[in-house]
């Protein structure tokens, strides 16, 4: 779904609010309260009201009902999706999990927003994203039930693999954005990372690199305000979406959690980049409502208390409350999208479960480009390891 912006244009960016100050407990931690922020992006508040914001309505002036059931349909199978993969690593058909619960808005607006010769750069969490530019989610777990590396065509779809580096995507992204704006093409490419990934030295370059040479790149960080057990407060001191004035490009925080508005921002954002004008970092204010993957325990370092208080800003459910006071939907939709759901999860687990073990010996494959005298001794000791296997069998 795209929907065409009918002007070009820059929004003023505002100075910025002031940091939150750093607790040394769970309960102490203070953060930036969505509506409260006068710099927060916001087109449907929590409680699924729509409001004017003169810079952005244009941006999404031309949405349809059609294209907001869409939005919707988009949102709620990728977290049936979403939570089939989770339930699939607790049976142990996944080695790891990173799930994107309550981020749905942040990457459905954001994927929604892009062209199809737009280039994505992503990192593990990128689901959505990844529904948005049509690859399939079964292939999505390939790579977490250990059987590929990736498990689709990054060009077929112009979706990078997931990049388990943190940080290290935003480097790529400069690069081919350079790339793009040297051959002259008229696309834009966007790096996703997290408020973990900002802290790194790679999305520090990136930022250089692409503001010195003017590449049509975003930045989209998803601030879900915990890098694992590390909150956004003990990594910064200054909202994120204003380090882009020190490198100088434009920085614009947006209510994650409101797809309309990530919708908007990330539209005005590649426009920016289509045009010349180089890049945009985008700071989507939302919140991780699980672990940060099946390896976690969010309860050892934050209360229910602040997990409850984002439940009633849930992306999904502010975008339905608006769909039926606006007479966009009827329960007849949303029955036969939770009937699609539910099929969509049962393909999921069928296809993973289905999945063939991969070739034991394809881990040697492409070490080098021409071969290597200590591979093809690691290939043979690993051979003679199987095969005591098979000699261990023989033998009973």
């Amino acid at each position: 779904m795209t929907v065409e912006s009918t002007a070009a244009r820059k929004p003023r960016r505002s100075a910025g609010s002031k940091a939150g100050t750093t607790g040394t407990k769970r309960t102490s931690r203070t953060t930036p309260k969505q509506g409260t922020d006068p710099d927060l992006v916001q087109l449907l508040t929590p409680e699924g009201t729509r409001v004017e914001n003169a810079e952005y309505d244009q941006y999404v002036e031309g949405i349809t009902p059609e294209q907001l059931r869409g939005l919707y349909r988009d949102m709620v199978l990728t977290r049936r999706f979403d939570a089939e993969a989770t339930s699939l690593q607790r049976q142990g058909e996944l080695g790891l999990w990173a799930s994107l619960l309550g981020q749905e808005a942040a990457q459905i607006g954001s994927g929604r927003a892009l062209n199809d010769d737009d280039y994505v750069f992503p990192t593990y969490r990128e689901h959505g994203v990844a529904w948005c530019r049509g690859v399939d989610p079964a292939n999505l777990l390939g790579m977490f039930r250990g059987v590929n590396n990736g498990g689709w065509d990054p060009n077929s779809n112009n979706f990078h693999l997931y990049t388990i580096v943190i940080g290290s995507q935003t480097l790529h992204a400069t690069g081919y954005a350079m790339g793009v704006a040297k051959d002259g093409a008229d696309s834009a490419v966007i790096a996703y990372f997290g408020d973990g990934a900002s802290s790194q030295g790679d999305v520090a370059e990136s930022f250089t690199f692409s503001a010195v040479y003017n590449a049509p790149v975003v930045f989209f960080c998803q601030n879900n305000q915990w890098a694992i057990s590390e909150p956004t407060e003990k990594q910064t001191r200054v909202p994120l979406y204003q380090r882009a004035q020190g490198y100088g490009f434009p920085g614009v925080r947006v209510d994650g959690n409101d797809v309309l508005a990530c919708l908007a921002v990330t539209k005005w954002a590649l426009e920016r980049a289509r045009n010349g004008e180089g890049p945009t970092l985008v700071e989507a204010f939302t919140y991780r409502m699980g672990a940060h993957t099946t390896s976690d325990d969010p309860t050892r370092y934050r209360h229910d208390d602040e997990r409850a208080a984002w439940e009633a800003k849930d992306p999904i459910a502010r975008l339905r409350t608006y769909l039926l006071a606006s007479n966009h939907a009827d329960e007849g939709f949303f029955a036969e999208l939770e009937a699609e759901s539910e099929t969509l999860g049962r393909r999921v687990r069928e296809a993973v479960r289905a999945m063939p073990d991969p070739d034991h010996f394809a881990i040697f494959e492409n070490v080098y480009a021409d071969g290597h005298a200590l591979v093809d001794e690691e290939r043979a000791q690993f051979a003679a390891y199987q095969a005591s296997f098979a000699d261990a069998e023989g033998g009973r």
